[in-house]
């Protein structure tokens, strides 16, 4: 590429000139390569009517052409993101949209003839067997099917003038078909790089002070494990570039000993001239062999042309061959490779392929059908003078020659510079060196070649003042300045050094100095001499700081101590001045804290109130239970009444808050027995720290015939209790259940007695800590047979819980001494309640039932 820049040095314009595409790669690649990215990224990147149009799936492994290298994607290439790079590049030189799509159009063409499938017929005749990619091939190339189809099976043969269209096999219709994709992408590139050229074009005639500078980008020697024609031109150009390299490094080595008056000694070296020579020399070079056996009547292979290259340059000291080698070599060669001992190292290629690449030839029906295309790219690319043109096209290695020679030309009339790039690594990590790696770049860089030419020499030449001004402080004379001339300053300053004659030259304008070790003991002498002279100056200079610095500190830490006294006593009386005022303010406010808030007092008040609130802070009820209170001043009586009630209704609303919905109905339950027997009955406090329960009976203690004499009836209570029978008191064990609607008696699994909670009249018990109770009813009801006795051990929990259930709160009667209910016929029995040690229920002489009860607490 050459690059041009105008007078400020900013780049106006360009021109590129491409070499040897590999061609090759559009329909073969090797394990581990992919083809050429634009590929990947018109799949992975473009939008989905672009690929509608084109006939394409978002899938490479879909394409023939795609697939060889098993390598449809590669980790550190995004192509998606490459594809919209490569789509505003195309803007930016200045492509239009029909451009584009034509573009396009030839790109996918390529896949679609990769995809073409042939058949055979039965007399051996190769015929396409997937007219899909015919479709899609005459459309995006503009070009008629049936001339296209034509054209891929048959071969057009010139014989006497006349024309004759003779049919290939399968083979030879596929070669046609990759040789149809590689012209049509090879010379799409070129178009592409001229249209490229075109928009860098500089067209400002009036500025004639441009400056070009031309960059030649090329890798170097390629050595892969499979080497064939492309390895072969590249490595023919590295070595031409290296022996032009070797005569132009030892040119400038010679023009600069000549300008300098030091006598030129001749340098020895590889001269790879024989090489090259083995290449590229007319008639007897690999080339022109390679042309002769393209060019031949006969059937000419691969294999043929190697035995050519055996017989014609066997004998070259730099060319062996399995058949040549030696029996360690033949061990490392295949019989169809060669082997070219190149100045940076040996090369072994396969000639499979040599002849196909070299000729690179299209059928002329071919040309004819991509001549006849109605894209405006393809018709630039297939010029129809090719077709009137009677002579042969150059091979491609011969091409590869003349474009290397005319470089070579550029080169040597221009001031070429060398940048070599090293890959130390092939995981393109970060500080990490392969040696391996590394060793093989340089070996076939032919850097060491390089070094070698310029170390046969004198190795280092400086200018006579900046030598000088570089090592003057190693020599007393030349120290700390040279008032003489500068060569006489330079040969004082070696001999002092020590220099012997045959280490180094003195030129008109520099020295020369021909070994390093002679540059290195310079250099060591120097960093000797500087750490000397650091070290003394260290020590005189850490003295007469020490010396400074105390003298300042003791003046500094004076001042400090001024300062800081001063600070302190400022501050004891700024606190003084403030705790009298304080003081003072406080006994005013004391004297006057009867009065209406005025200035004299307000201070006290203030202080009085935040006291208040402070000790109301720390000393809050922490629950409802908690009834202190701290006493306020006069002053917030009515704001402490108020916050007094807030306290208590924030301390309710969080306690009620808490309070899960079980803990809510037993609460309500221990309230009704609160509202019902509370400084009523004996035994109540006892069974306020008791929970009450749901049921007193399971489902296993309950008869299955009493649970289903309930039918639908949900129970929402059991207890087993002790009913005294109406005639003679005897005691009777039963069950007593409730229900939604009434209080049902069971005796194991029969229903004693039932009552509506409607038809009762009322509930009677003891003051005493007693178990027994009275459920009235009434005497008119024929199904009852008089009120019922009972005895509960959990008289407290089971009255609450039938109040609750038959809504029975009100009729509750708690009596002292006795009870009187009523007996079947008009009867009345009695019950006398009378305080003892110990509980004992039985009937007494006078016909009633007695029953003694201890007293648990006094009301």
């Amino acid at each position: 590429m050459d690059i041009q820049f105008d007078f400020k040095g900013a780049p106006v314009g360009g021109h590129i000139i491409n070499y040897l595409l590999e061609k090759s790669r559009v329909v073969h690649q090797n394990h581990g390569e992919r083809n050429f990215h634009i590929f990947y990224q018109l799949i992975e990147g473009g939008e989905e009517d672009l690929l509608r149009r084109l006939g394409l799936e978002r899938n490479p492994q879909h394409y023939q052409y795609l697939v060889k290298g098993n390598c449809p994607k590669v980790s550190s290439i995004n192509d998606r993101s490459d594809w919209k790079q490569v789509r505003k590049a195309l803007t930016v030189i200045g492509f239009s949209e029909d451009e584009v799509e034509e573009l396009m159009n030839i790109i996918s063409s390529v896949l679609h003839l990769g995809n073409m499938q042939y058949g055979g017929d039965d007399g051996g005749s190769a015929c396409i067997t997937s007219d899909t990619q015919i479709k899609y091939l005459s459309r995006l190339l503009g070009v008629s099917g049936t001339v296209l189809t034509e054209a891929l099976t048959h071969r057009k043969i010139i014989a006497k003038g006349e024309e004759l269209m003779s049919p290939l096999n399968i083979e030879q219709a596929s070669a046609a078909r990759d040789a149809l994709s590689k012209a049509v992408y090879g010379r799409t590139f070129t178009w592409l790089v001229n249209k490229i050229n075109g928009s860098l074009a500089y067209t400002d005639e009036s500025n004639k002070n441009s400056s070009v500078i031309g960059l030649l980008d090329i890798y170097g020697f390629e050595v892969f494990q499979y080497n064939s024609f492309e390895q072969f031109c590249i490595n023919y150009c590295n070595e031409k570039l290296q022996q032009l390299f070797i005569e132009l490094t030892l040119k400038s080595e010679q023009e600069e000993y000549e300008a300098e008056g030091i006598t030129w000694e001749p340098v020895q070296y590889f001269n790879n001239k024989i090489i090259c020579d083995l290449v590229e020399e007319k008639f007897k070079g690999i080339i022109s062999i390679l042309d002769e056996e393209c060019l031949r009547p006969g059937d000419a292979s691969d294999i043929t042309f190697l035995e050519k290259l055996e017989d014609t340059v066997g004998s070259h000291p730099h060319f062996v061959t399995h058949k040549l080698a030696d029996t360690k070599t033949r061990k490392l060669m295949g019989r169809e490779e060669f082997r070219l001992l190149h100045y940076a190292g040996d090369v072994n290629y396969n000639v499979k392929g040599f002849l196909d690449k070299n000729n690179d030839l299209l059928y002329r029906n071919l040309k004819e059908v991509m001549c006849m295309s109605e894209n405006k790219i393809l018709t630039q690319c297939f010029d129809r003078e090719e077709l009137t043109d009677k002579k042969r096209p150059d091979t491609a290695a011969t091409q590869f020659k003349s474009s290397l020679a005319k470089l070579m030309e550029i080169l040597m009339s221009k001031e070429p510079s060398y940048v070599r790039c090293i890959k130390p690594n092939d995981s393109k990590q970060a500080g990490r060196f392969d040696e391996v790696l590394i060793r093989h770049q340089v070996k076939y860089l032919g850097l060491m070649e390089n070094l070698r030419v310029r170390r046969a020499g004198f190795a280092y030449r400086r200018r006579y003042e900046i030598f000088l001004q570089r090592y003057k402080s190693l020599c007393p004379d030349t120290w700390p300045n040279w008032q003489g001339k500068l060569p006489e300053g330079v040969s004082t300053l070696v001999k002092h050094l020590g220099y012997k004659p045959e280490e180094y030259k003195m030129g008109r304008s520099k020295i020369f100095i021909r070994f390093p070790k002679t540059l290195f003991a310079t250099e060591d002498a120097l960093e000797t001499r500087k750490q000397s002279l650091a070290t003394k100056l260290q020590a005189g200079w850490k003295g007469y700081i020490q010396k400074t610095k105390y003298q300042k500190l003791r003046r500094s830490a004076i001042r400090i101590e001024a300062w800081w006294r001063g600070i302190l006593a400022r501050r004891r009386a700024q606190c003084r001045r403030k705790a009298s005022d304080t003081i003072r303010r406080f006994i005013r406010g004391f004297i006057y804290r009867h009065q209406e808030r005025c200035p004299q007092n307000e201070y006290f008040l203030d202080y009085v109130r935040y006291a208040f609130l402070m000790n109301l802070h720390r000393n809050a009820p922490k629950n409802v239970l908690d009834k202190s209170w701290p006493t306020p001043p006069p002053a917030l009586t009515e704001a402490s009444e108020h916050l007094r009630k807030m306290c208590m209704q924030n301390m309710v609303w969080t306690y009620c808050k808490k309070i899960s919905p079980e803990w809510k109905h037993q609460m309500e339950q221990k309230t009704v027995a609160s509202e019902l027997f509370k400084d009523k009955k004996d035994n109540y406090p006892q069974s306020v720290p008791k929970l009450f329960v749901s049921t007193r009976l399971n489902g296993e203690e309950i008869n299955p015939k009493a649970l289903q004499a309930l039918g639908t009836e949900k129970m929402k209570y059991a207890v087993p209790v002790t009913k005294y029978d109406r005639n003679g008191y005897r005691a009777r064990p039963r069950q007593l259940l409730l229900t939604g609607d009434s209080i049902v008696i069971v005796e194991e699994g029969k229903m004693k007695q039932r009552i509506e909670y409607g038809a009762l009249k009322g509930i009677s018990v003891s003051s005493l800590s007693d178990g027994v109770f009275v459920l009235h009813v009434p005497s008119t009801d024929n199904k009852q047979k008089g009120d019922v006795v009972l005895q509960s051990d959990h008289v407290i929990e089971t009255l609450t819980k039938v109040a609750i259930c038959g809504e029975k709160a009100d009729n509750v009667n708690i009596n002292q001494g006795s009870i009187t209910f009523a007996l079947s016929q008009g009867k009345e029995g009695v019950i006398d309640f009378t305080p003892g040690s110990e509980l004992l229920v039985a009937k007494a002489k006078n016909g009633h039932l007695a029953v003694t009860a201890p007293r648990l607490n006094s009301r």
